[in-house]
């Protein structure tokens, strides 16, 4: 019978097959109390799992990473169960975990409404109090998709239609509610605590716009209220920080349908991309990279040949001309390869690192577009390095130094590493795949970089690195990348003459540090809340006055501060300057610098910074002096701190 070993190496010996929940209660009364779920060999599993044989259990409490899973997917059943309570016509689909959260879609004859949310939320809790146990069954699939037809739930009935007839089908139900699952799931309602209904969303069946739109209720589930609290609080954070609204306010950008998932970018919202292009340029260049661009519609035979076709098709816009297909490029590798083949390289030659600021399309579905964060014209940070296999360490270590170095810049110093690797989808052979994860590996370590393994997440053509920024306010945005990819240059026949004069392939490495342009300004709207650092603010000082006495010095100091470099208007308006100083606060301006007739005899002006803190009378040479250091320190040192 059952010898099973617990995580500090002791064992236990039981007489029969045992349940997780028993072997819970076996240590002890409060262990039995807190258990959510266990973990056998590895595998999550519910707390009623039994299990007939030696194994490796751990019980799963709040306190461990995995309850979290447990609890949102429990509480995903919940909200089905309330919504079938309340609604006994509407349908229940899919109900995923997702980021700090959970969702359920269902077909409905009408959309809900936010007093239906409130609805939903107030019968959940009432579940919850009633701490109904969990209970779990399986079926047949043919019989489950009886089942499921003849309580009226086709959806259900359709994805279970889909299931191999050979797997068996697992049901949870709670009270008199049943649904299809594979778990696990939490041992009775009354263990889900601390939930909150955010928003509601449509959502097409399947995510096809063919198909009927459903109804998406998102929600929020966490252990205990005060992780709900702080969650909430930073939800009202996020929201006050949104890209969207403080775009508009600060005039940076907009959107409209004329041009789907694209963006109209307005003269501040274009300084700042200039300045981070800009920059970007200047420390690419020191970097070693030389700068190429590449056209924008490339012949299908070529993404044929590069596997873009058969992996990507979905995502191409696709033109004609001439009775040939063309797609319009959604990345930039293919025609970095083609410039890298124009002539013969030497091993001499190597690494050869090819930069651009490509503008790339993608279609995306219009349901997955999100102001700036997901758009379907962007531009890319992109290069690709054509080394040795022997330089993929250095030209690795040297990568991320440069990427560490440039988030810095840009406020972020918290930033994880991910590795990803093969993809069930992919190209290239197991050997190519193992030499490719191996290199990397290898690599990343040679950095010196802690690193989580992301299974499945690589490209279809290499495993990546993938560089997380954490925000301001502890949100995690994915945004570098480096890829080892042996294929592409298979592919595409790149060759490099090696030391004996052979003909050999270089590795490409695909590298990232911003992603998209879009995106990553999205990023820092949100990280900054609007407040950039000086060297990025689309205007850095404004230089305003307080009676029409001082009009002419304050234009005098404008031209002297734009002459010096800063980026500087003047406010000659004919309001009070308490008023102008609060706009120009609204407005995120980093300086604000105050001419009154002291100051146009003294030839000073008076400093003060969008947080109101004073810095004084300084002379106009000083006040440059001043902001021009602020810029150069590239706000690491921020004088409003």
């Amino acid at each position: 019978m059952p010898a099973i070993t617990l995580p500090d190496g002791s064992q236990r010996h039981f007489d029969r097959p045992v349940t997780v929940a028993e072997i819970a209660a076996a240590i002890g009364p409060g262990l039995a109390k807190a258990a959510l779920a266990g973990r056998v060999d590895g595998r999550l599993v519910d707390t009623s799992f039994l299990i007939e044989r030696d194994a490796t259990v751990a019980i799963v409490t709040d306190k461990d990473p995995a309850a979290l899973e447990v609890i949102r997917h429990s509480t995903a059943h919940l909200l089905a169960q309330a919504v079938q309570s309340i609604y006994p016509t509407a349908q229940v689909t899919i109900g995923p975990v997702i980021e700090d959260g959970f969702y359920y879609d269902f077909a409905f004859e009408r959309p809900f409404t936010p007093e239906d949310l409130a609805k939903f939320e107030l019968r959940m809790k009432e579940l919850a109090k009633a701490d109904l146990p969990v209970t779990r069954r399986v079926m047949e699939r043919d019989a489950a998709v009886a089942f499921f037809r003849g309580i009226g739930e086709r959806y259900k009935a359709e994805i279970i239609a889909a299931i191999p007839a050979d797997q068996p089908i697992s049901l949870y139900g709670q009270g008199d509610w049943i649904d299809l699952c594979r778990g696990p799931h939490v041992p009775s309602t009354g263990r889900l605590k601390a939930f909150k209904l955010t928003k509601l969303a449509g959502a097409y069946w399947r995510g096809d716009s063919r198909n009927e739109m459903l109804q998406r209720v998102y929600g929020t589930a966490w252990r205990n209220e005060a992780e709900l609290k702080e969650y909430l609080e930073r939800l009202e954070q996020a929201e006050k920080r949104d890209h969207r609204r403080i775009g508009r306010e600060l005039g940076l950008f907009h959107q409209q349908d004329e041009a789907v998932g694209s963006v109209f970018w307005h003269p501040h919202g274009h300084t700042l991309w200039r300045e981070i292009e800009a920059y970007m340029r200047t420390r690419l260049a020191a970097a070693g990279y030389r700068e190429v661009k590449s056209p924008q519609l490339l012949d299908r035979s070529l993404w044929e040949r590069t596997g873009h076709w058969d992996n990507y098709r979905e995502l191409m816009f696709i033109a004609e001309s001439e009775h040939r297909m063309l797609a319009v490029k959604p990345m930039n590798c293919p025609g970095h390869v083609l410039i890298f083949k124009q002539g013969m390289t030497s091993y001499r030659d190597l690494p050869v690192r090819l930069a651009e600021f490509g503008s790339c399309h993608r279609n995306e579905p219009s349901g997955a577009l999100h102001g700036l964060m997901r758009v379907r014209a962007f531009t890319q940070d992109d290069a690709h390095i054509f080394c040795t296999e022997e330089q993929i360490n250095a030209e690795t270590v040297a990568f991320c130094a440069l990427l560490r170095g440039i988030y810095a810049d840009f406020g972020f110093t918290d930033v994880r590493v991910k590795f990803s690797d093969r993809p069930p989808k992919r190209a290239g052979s197991d050997d190519t795949w193992d030499r490719a994860e191996g290199a990397l590996r290898a690599a990343v370590e040679a950095a010196g970089l802690d690193y989580t393994l992301n299974p499945g997440e690589g490209a279809f053509y290499g495993p990546k690195l993938e560089f997380v920024l954490r925000d301001a306010i502890g949100r995690d945005w994915q945004c570098g990348t480096l890829q080892v990819d042996f294929v592409l240059p298979e592919r595409l026949d790149a060759e490099y003459v090696a030391a004996d004069g052979s003909r050999r392939r270089p590795v490409m490495l695909h590298r990232a540090i911003l992603g998209s342009f879009e995106r990553f300004i999205a990023i820092l709207i949100e990280h900054h809340a609007g407040r950039f650092p000086p060297w990025l603010a689309p205007t850095q000082a404004v230089v305003l006055n307080i009676t029409d006495r001082q009009a002419a010095y304050v234009q005098n100091c404008t031209d002297f501060l734009k002459n010096q470099g800063v980026r500087v208007e003047s406010d000659l308006r004919n309001e009070k300057v308490g008023f102008k100083i609060r706009d120009h606060t609204l407005r995120r301006v980093p300086y604000l610098l105050v001419a009154g007739d002291r100051e146009v005899e003294s030839r000073s002006l008076a400093v003060r910074t969008r947080s109101g803190k004073d810095l004084g009378v300084l002379s106009l040479e000083a006040v440059a002096t001043l902001i021009l250091s602020d810029i150069a320190g590239r706000g690491r040192h921020s004088l409003e701190d």
